[in-house]
């Protein structure tokens, strides 16, 4: 067949980006220890109010989601709705699910992993993707994805949390600071000093000086 599948570009279907839209970049690589998941959204221009609302408000559900703390074998349907909680407050939803587990050098996609209502309890050792959205069709898509793994919290009873393993900036130009509450301020500064100190040595170990003056703009408290 010579009609392109939806994935494939072709002369019909590409068009240059413009600074003037959003750009939602959903990546991911299998290597001989892991497999990576992550969905990054930009603006390069002005995003619209309502952009940048939407983008922060994805952003809370993910903080939310990430930094909580549950008893074990909770099902992760139980937890589902802290990703939506920032969104459904202003009237607004996504028709996804809110992560899927993920396998070590496996699928990307790994059963029974996740947050649906069939979907095992969650336990230590499991990676799981994280990924609220926001779309409006015709208009822009945002999406910001990260991989977790799920870990002993410290907790005087043995309950869990997730461990945030995707070492990737978020967009600042997205950001509306004043919709984030303090805890989730704190959250994103402790998250992009993690950043730095096992990412920032590796560019440099690799020369990669402007590679490395990106990463410490993006990661400014």
């Amino acid at each position: 067949s010579d009609t392109p599948s939806p994935r494939s570009p072709s002369n019909r279907s590409s068009r240059k980006l413009s600074v003037d839209e959003m750009y939602l970049s959903d990546t991911g690589g299998q290597y001989l220890d892991g497999t990576t998941d992550i969905t990054r959204t930009m603006h390069w221009g002005v995003p619209t109010p309502l952009q940048k609302e939407a983008y922060t408000r994805v952003l809370m559900g993910n903080i939310d989601l990430s930094r909580l703390i549950f008893p074990p074998n909770t099902a992760g349907r139980v937890v589902e709705s802290f990703a939506r909680r920032a969104l459904w407050n202003v009237g607004l939803n996504y028709g996804h699910g809110t992560g899927h587990g993920i396998g070590n050098f496996l699928s990307v996609h790994e059963w029974p992993v996740g947050f649906q209502s069939n979907n095992v309890p969650l336990t230590a050792g499991m990676f799981t993707s994280i990924e609220p959205g926001y779309y409006r069709d015709g208009e822009f898509g945002i999406r910001i994805e990260d991989v977790a793994l799920v870990v002993e919290a410290q907790t005087k009873k043995p309950f869990l949390t997730f461990e945030v393993v995707s070492l990737v900036p978020y967009d600042r130009n997205l950001i509306d600071l004043s919709l984030l509450s303090p805890e989730q301020i704190r959250y994103l500064n402790a998250y992009y000093e993690t950043i730095r100190a096992r990412v920032g040595p590796e560019l440099q170990r690799q020369r990669l000086e402007e590679e490395y003056r990106w990463l410490q703009r993006n990661t400014e408290p």
